[in-house]
This record gives structure tokens, sequence and C-alpha cells, in this order.
């Protein structure tokens, strides 16, 4: 089951955020060989999306995933509320989805 986490992501600015992913000890888990995807939707059933980068910790044994969105991107999304996750895959195809929440896109007044 994914651990709920629920993101504020501020309109026009970056956004980055790390997901540490534990094993079923507790223990950090090894992302070796393992891939990644993370998008972000207006609704559960919208068929348009917006993929976060995901890069994972340069020791993958840490257990570390770190989401983004460029300052473009979250120009591109209207202020609001938006659900997420992250699904990774490991060397089997095995997919599991280890984090899930509501994003809320906070408006910019700043404009250049």
């Amino acid at each position: 089951m994914a651990t709920i986490s629920n993101i504020f992501i501020d309109q026009g600015a970056n956004f980055t955020t790390t997901v540490t992913i534990s094993d079923s000890d507790g223990d950090a888990l090894d992302l070796t060989s393992y891939t990644a995807l993370a998008q972000i939707r207006k609704t559960y059933e919208s068929t348009t999306a917006t993929d976060f980068t995901s890069t994972f910790d340069a020791d993958r044994t840490t257990g570390k995933i770190t989401i983004s969105l460029t300052d473009t991107q979250t120009s591109g999304l209207d202020a609001g509320r938006y659900v997420y996750d992250l699904l990774i895959t490991d060397a089997s195809s095995v997919k599991t989805r280890v984090v899930e929440g509501i994003a809320t896109v906070n408006p910019s007044v700043s404009r250049s």
C-alpha cells in the first residue's frame, strides 16, 4: 500500500521533494535496477498528465528518489487541487505505487 503524502506546489516556481522508500523491515529499499514514474493530473480520470522528473540518489541503496517540476511546468498548471503518485518498477517488471496524494498548486502573484 502506498504512503499518503500531500504536497504543495508554488505555481511558476521550481518544485522538488525527496521520498525515501523502505522495505517491509523498515530498512531503506535498495533501488538498484528500478525505474520510476511520477505524474500529476487534475483528476484520477484525466487523460493528460504532467510528468515529474524522477532522480535516484547516487547511492541507490539509500531508497531515495527525488521528484521535481521546472518553473515552466508549474506555470502550466492551473491553481487548484490535483492528484499525483510515484510508481517504481523492479527488474522483473513488478510495479509498486510507493507514494500518492493530493497536490495543491498555489497561484503565483509575481510574473516575469
